[in-house]
């Protein structure tokens, strides 16, 4: 595996960690600020808010600079405001860093996903996609898991200094092991903006923020999901987290070959529509005995398929503005955390049980499936665009 590859996939192990640890320990936030867990999700939707709006502007400003240079920048950005979040003294001001710490988030993928393509052999673009994604399943494998035993055994502010001290390491991985890869882009910044013209773009965002909202619908209450409706001790949580990340190290390189064997567009259906069925399956089955470390490691791997292919679609959807659309597509993975959290939990809130969410993710899961397959019928999609096949070879060499 390619250096240049795994300092990307350190950044996305960061990333994961600020993410979705925050899922795990939601109840312990929730006891120290003596708020409501429906209350405490809010830090969240706040972060995903922070993705969708920092995705597209940071993209915009840094286009003409340097991959290299503006991933250590990103990472600098979420080493100050993690930094700061572990500090925050109360609910308010926690809600402030949480959003300052979500800005970076889809600035990097977007750029890291095209330096991929860039990086990656001829024909095997959405793998390297996924090889950066992995660090964000070994951290749904090991951190999560880690962060959350902090979490409930010490404090979850000692986790968020560790995913602080992640992002400097990211930094030092960057810096030793990416390549100087030149921008591509000499115009004017704000041309980038015409991607958004496209009607296309806001199809595909559309498809995006609804359809994984039903991952998020699972994840945002997976830890009362699990003590309250499965029976589990909040001590098996861990263990959880534990089967759940290792189903997405799996999910994330089958999904990655599934893209490149058919199409991005055609395994983005198969893996909407499999969320779906897997989603109405734990509703059903979540309290039978041993059924909760099953579904575990099944949604996990389910869900985290779509990681590369709906990154290659907005790639192939965008020639020219190839990073402006893959940085929004991380917005739009972020309006889904943020619906699928906030609609996930609006049935907690009128009385319904922790499983309840899992219902509202599927119906979010098969709207992702009817607008991916009016994307698929109707063939909006361009041609993928060539790989630069000279810098390929450089790099490799």
């Amino acid at each position: 595996m390619k250096k240049s590859l795994i300092s990307l996939a350190f950044g996305s192990f960061a990333i994961g960690m600020t993410e979705f640890t925050m899922m795990g320990i939601l109840p312990d936030i929730a006891r120290d600020l003596s708020i409501e867990i429906p209350t405490a999700g809010h830090l969240i939707a706040i972060y995903a808010l922070g993705v969708v709006v920092g995705a597209p502007i940071l993209v915009l400003f840094s286009t003409k600079y340097p991959p290299k240079n503006v991933l250590l920048f990103l990472m600098f950005l979420f080493l100050v405001f993690n930094g700061l979040f572990t500090i925050a003294p109360g609910y308010n001001t926690l809600m402030l860093t949480r959003f300052l710490s979500g800005l970076p988030h889809g600035a990097f993928f977007g750029v890291g996903s095209v330096v991929a393509t860039r990086l990656a052999d001829r024909g095997k673009e959405a793998q390297s996609i996924a090889v950066m994604f992995t660090g964000m399943t070994v951290a749904n494998l090991l951190g999560v898991p880690l962060g959350t035993y902090i979490g409930h055994a010490y404090s979850w502010r000692i986790t968020y200094l560790f995913v602080s001290l992640c992002g400097a390491a990211t930094m030092a991985a960057l810096y030793f092991w990416l390549p100087a890869l030149k921008s591509h882009f000499n115009g004017n910044v704000f041309r980038q903006l015409d991607y958004f013209r496209s009607p296309l773009a806001w199809v595909l965002i559309a498809m995006i923020s609804i359809g994984t909202g039903g991952l998020f619908a699972w994840m945002s209450y997976i830890a009362p999901l699990m003590t309250e409706v499965a029976g589990l001790q909040a001590g098996e949580v861990p263990f959880i987290m534990v089967l759940v990340g290792l189903g997405m190290v799996f999910g994330n390189l089958l999904g990655g070959k599934l893209a490149d064997s058919t199409t991005p567009i055609k395994a983005s259906i198969i893996c909407f529509l499999s969320m779906a069925v897997c989603l109405v399956l734990v509703y059903f089955t979540i309290d039978l005995p041993g059924m909760a470390y099953f579904w575990a490691f099944t949604t996990g791997m389910i869900s985290f398929t779509l990681g590369s292919p709906l990154q290659m679609v907005l790639i192939n959807s965008a020639k020219g503005y190839e990073t402006i659309a893959a940085a929004g597509g991380q917005a739009s993975f972020n309006l889904g955390n943020t619906f699928g959290a906030y609609f996930g939990g609006l049935p907690i809130v009128y009385g319904f049980a922790y499983n309840s969410p899992l219902l509202v993710g599927v119906a979010m899961a098969l709207g992702g499936v009817v607008i991916a397959a009016y994307v698929s019928v109707n063939k909006l999609l361009v041609k993928k665009p060539e790989v630069h096949i000279q810098e390929a070879e450089l790099c490799r060499a």
